[in-house]
């Protein structure tokens, strides 16, 4: 009964990287009939050194790359398992790098150069370090590769990766030639400092690279070999972008392949022993063979089970019911915005989800678009804050089942403000063709508003505060300006023998970054009566006035009124004198007459032409029953103090007189 060893035993051979290593048997005792079984674990012994792919490695770094930067190096391979296996590696002394351990998945260990300290490429050109691979073993095996480092200028954007870590399940059984995963990465460099190229990292086995194939222009990671569930259950594969400059910007990825076991292994029936031929007088319960079943699959596919179908009774879920965005104004098209993300416990097809903007607002269905597979929400085109702030929009999220069940969530962007708009004039007008500016009087103390600017700015908040600075002046030291109010202040007490014309230039800005401004300009007369104003205002007429026509035939028109009033009022006069020679009582009677005010005179021509300010009004009153019309004329009325002093003049000044009633556009009727 003894068990011996026929020949030499080799673990690696036997087993290879599975741990523990163990060969099983059987032993049939007969007479009476006994089944036993057996196992003999071959231990491994530390009989072999770690081996690195090659002796020499060489890397560029760039000088300007950070500290902290990690580089991949190649990973020493060591048949051994257990502690003899790779257990740690070393790194020669260095001012510039340290080198970080990392562990696998499965157990085995690999390496990573990180910068500690920044590259100087004008100080030290290039760097040569040794790493040793150490196993577990007593003594500890050893290998050593020799690692040269170029140290040159590296673009100053490396590749970078959509994530950091991709996850993918592929069943045993996928084909050749079929899609894992894909991976993307971006770089912000032009030209070939722009172009990708992906592969494996240096340390990745031999025995992924076996199985899986990698595009290297489009990181479509495909299945090459043959899967096998029993043999390997997961795979850590790791993957690098590369650029195409003169210095190779690299980052790294790793992906993640979970090996689906499929149902591809029958059911195993070995009979162990068998008794035949069967005695026809056997009792029951006799032994007549021995039968074991095996099934090398795992789980439910290596159980007789009743398989439950799945069901589509779990609508998508989504960790939260509404997402607020907010998007500057202005944006560039097609960028991404948000990513919409929900889940689906159930399996296969009714798993699957879709994702759909519902329509609703046309302006929306303009304006964004949304990935049916991934559910980024992008920009089709480029949003206007004073056109509108807010977007409010509904996603469906629906799952491929039958019938499909579909769960709403709620999106709403903001378009937040940029400082985009100059400030808009309002008053006065910019463009305005009118010589008529605002009117001051002589004497006008200091600290009297004048006029004020009005202005807006279509944008919001910080980007509209407006404020105003007098950039020129006819004389800066007679007016000042409001910083934040436009209002135009005198900045002392005018002068009898001030200029009669003055022109401000005021220079409006906003207070957004990259400030935005624009300017007007504001005319002030200084004039103390209105015939001193209506002078200034003559002499600024145009020379060529294309109404002088009109003006000529009201002139006309004016005095032949004035004559027919003229002789209706003469009649009058005669009139009532012959019936106060009739009537001494009517004659005393008419002498209480109280007095009639009319209405405000009508602007004369000048306000027509709009050169005299409407706040300029002249009244004239007559007596109802006298031997003289009584002509009482008001200097005009104005804004400054000194407008609210009247002047009654009785029988004075005919000139004025005369002129103003002339230049009428409309006299009073004798009823009047």
């Amino acid at each position: 009964g003894a068990l011996l060893v026929s020949e030499r035993i080799d673990r690696e051979e036997l087993c290879g990287a599975v741990s523990p290593c163990s060969l099983s048997f059987e032993i049939v005792v007969e007479n009476p009939l006994e089944l036993y079984s057996g196992v003999v674990e071959i231990q491994d012994i530390n009989d072999n050194d770690p081996v690195f792919p090659s002796n020499q490695a060489r890397l560029e770094i760039g000088e300007s790359v950070a500290s902290g930067v990690r580089f991949p190096l190649e990973s020493a391979q060591d048949p051994d398992v257990g502690i003899n296996s790779l257990q740690t590696y070393q790194l020669s002394a260095n001012p510039h790098f340290v080198l970080d351990v990392q562990t696998r998945g499965d157990g085995s260990k690999y390496a990573e150069l990180v910068l500690e300290k920044e590259l100087d490429r004008e100080e030290q050109r290039e760097l040569h370090l040794v790493l040793t691979a150490l196993d577990g073993g007593s003594p500890p095996r050893s290998a050593s590769v020799q690692i040269h480092i170029d140290v040159v200028d590296a673009n100053d954007n490396a590749p970078v990766f959509n994530h950091s870590t991709y996850k993918a399940r592929v069943r045993e059984n996928t084909p050749s030639g079929a899609l894992v995963a894909r991976i993307s990465a971006y770089d912000l460099d032009d030209g070939p400092n722009g172009d990708i190229v992906y592969s494996f990292s240096s340390h990745t086995p031999a025995k992924v690279r076996e199985l899986f194939a990698l595009d290297s222009a489009t990181g479509e990671l495909r299945v090459k070999g043959q899967l096998d569930y029993e043999e390997t259950k997961l795979y850590e594969i790791y993957l690098q972008a590369k650029d195409k400059g003169a210095v190779p910007g690299v980052s790294h990825c790793k992906v993640v392949v979970e090996v689906v076991d499929v149902n591809d292994n029958a059911p195993e029936v070995t009979v162990t022993s068998v008794y035949s031929p069967v005695p026809e007088d056997a009792a029951p319960g006799t032994v007549v063979a021995l039968l074991s079943v095996t099934d090398l699959d795992s789980g439910d596919n290596g159980l007789l089970l009743v398989q439950v179908s799945d069901v589509n009774d779990n609508a998508p879920k989504s960790l939260q019911d509404s997402y607020d965005v907010y998007v500057p104004e202005n944006n560039a098209a097609g960028i991404p915005i948000l990513n919409v993300s929900a889940t689906d416990p159930d399996l296969g097809p009714n798993s699957h989800l879709s994702y759909v903007l519902l329509q609703g607002d046309p302006a929306v269905g303009r304006l964004f678009s949304i990935n049916r597979e991934n559910g980024t929400l992008c920009l089709l085109a480029s949003l206007d804050h004073e056109d509108q702030v807010k977007f409010s929009m509904t996603v469906q999220v629906q799952d491929s089942g039958s019938p499909p069940l579909s769960t709403n969530l709620s999106i709403s962007v903001f378009v937040t403000d940029l400082n985009d708009n100059a400030p808009a004039v309002l008053y006065p007008r910019p463009n305005a063709t009118s010589s008529y500016g605002d009117v001051v009087a002589p004497g006008t103390p200091a600290g009297h508003m004048v006029t004020k600017v009005v202005a807006v700015d279509a944008d919001a908040g910080y980007n509209a505060w407006i404020s105003y600075t007098l950039l020129q002046a006819t004389d800066p030291s007679l007016f000042s300006i409001g910083l934040h109010s436009g209002e135009i202040f005198t900045a002392r007490q005018l002068r009898e023998d001030e200029a009669p014309q003055h022109t401000l230039v005021i220079l409006l800005k906003d207070h957004g970054e990259s400030a935005l401004s624009a300017s007007v300009t504001v005319s002030i007369s200084v004039a103390e009566t209105v015939k001193e104003a209506l002078i200034d205002l003559t002499d600024v007429a145009p020379a060529h006035d294309p109404r002088r026509h009109v003006t000529f035939y009201l002139i006309l028109a004016v005095i032949l009124v004035s004559a027919a009033f003229f002789i209706t009022m003469v009649s009058v006069g005669i009139f009532k004198c012959y019936k106060w020679r009739q009537s001494k009582e009517l004659f005393n009677s008419s002498r209480s007459t109280l007095y009639r005010t009319p209405g405000p005179f009508h602007h004369i021509d000048a306000v027509r032409g709009g050169f005299t300010p409407p706040s300029f009004y002249h009244q004239v009153y007559l007596t109802t029953d006298s031997r003289q019309s009584d002509l009482l004329c008001k200097k005009p009325f104005t804004s400054t103090p000194l407008g609210s002093r009247q002047n009654t003049m009785r029988n004075g000044e005919p000139g004025l007189y005369h002129q103003i009633v002339g230049t009428a556009s409309r006299l009073p009727t004798p009823a009047e």
